[in-house]
């Protein structure tokens, strides 16, 4: 089975950049998407039926912001969305496929560079989200949760770390936050079949386009696993080449 996680940064945008075609081609069993930044109803959902999916979607209240969405060849036995706190489900940030043998969570990690009030946001909604996941995990143990963490976790996974020791995204807490969630039964897929890889990151600011080129990015898009499924784990994989937006998706390859 292969599963992907993609940041469109505006899935209508990434559409006319020539998604669907970049979908056919890579031809996924399942693909989460975080900041659609669109309503249900301005998603052309027929072009995603037309090539064979099934699909699902949690907008954000306001217009314009956040919001995810997960496209899938088999129909899940469930769709869940939201996490049960108010103010991040009116955001649209996590939507939740669930099958026989595991659990799909898709997620889009509030970003805290717009100022204090959103770092402030971001620590909130890590501890809620943790507490989350711990208890939902008991009723459904074999979890995949995928999506835009907005986190940098070890100075390998940000081109320049020594700069960006104050910069959001990569500030001691939130590294910290990432060492615990890793400790407590999940496993970053990626590192885990390429531990010490280096120039493997899944953001480029699109401010400067030539940061891109020259790859000084940030790895902050992650596939987490349960530890249960590891066994399952065959490849973990990053696409920089794809370009719709200013992330790149990523994915897995596991047996169920």
């Amino acid at each position: 089975m292969k599963i992907l996680s993609y940041n469109v940064n505006g899935i209508r945008a990434a559409m006319k950049k020539g998604l669907i075609d970049f979908i056919q081609s890579e031809n996924p069993d399942i693909l989460g998407f975080q900041e659609l930044k669109a309503n249900q109803e301005d998603i052309d959902v027929k072009a995603f039926q037309n090539i064979g999916y099934h699909s699902y979607w949690l907008s954000a209240e306001k217009k314009g912001y956040s919001g995810v969405g997960i496209i899938t060849r088999e129909k899940p036995l469930e769709i869940i969305e939201g996490m049960g706190h108010e103010f991040f489900d009116k955001e649209g940030r996590t939507l939740i496929a669930i099958y026989k043998d595991f659990t799909l969570v898709n997620t889009y990690f509030p970003s805290g560079t717009s100022g204090d009030e959103r770092q402030r946001l971001k620590y909130e909604f890590l501890d809620f989200y943790f507490k989350f996941i711990a208890e939902f995990k008991n009723r459904y143990p074999n979890l995949i949760v995928l999506g835009d963490y907005n986190i940098a976790h070890t100075e390998i996974d940000i081109h320049s770390p020594k700069t960006n020791q104050k910069s959001s995204g990569f500030l001691p807490e939130e590294r910290a936050w990432m060492t615990k969630w890793f400790a407590n039964g999940m496993l970053d897929s990626y590192r885990h079949i390429y531990p010490e890889k280096l120039g493997a990151y899944t953001w480029w600011t699109a401010r400067f386009p030539s940061v891109r080129i020259e790859n000084k990015g940030w790895r902050i898009d992650y596939v987490s696993i349960s530890e249960s499924l590891k066994e399952n784990l065959l490849d973990a994989f990053i696409l920089p080449e794809a370009n719709h937006s200013d992330h790149c998706p990523l994915g897995i390859i596991f047996k169920t």
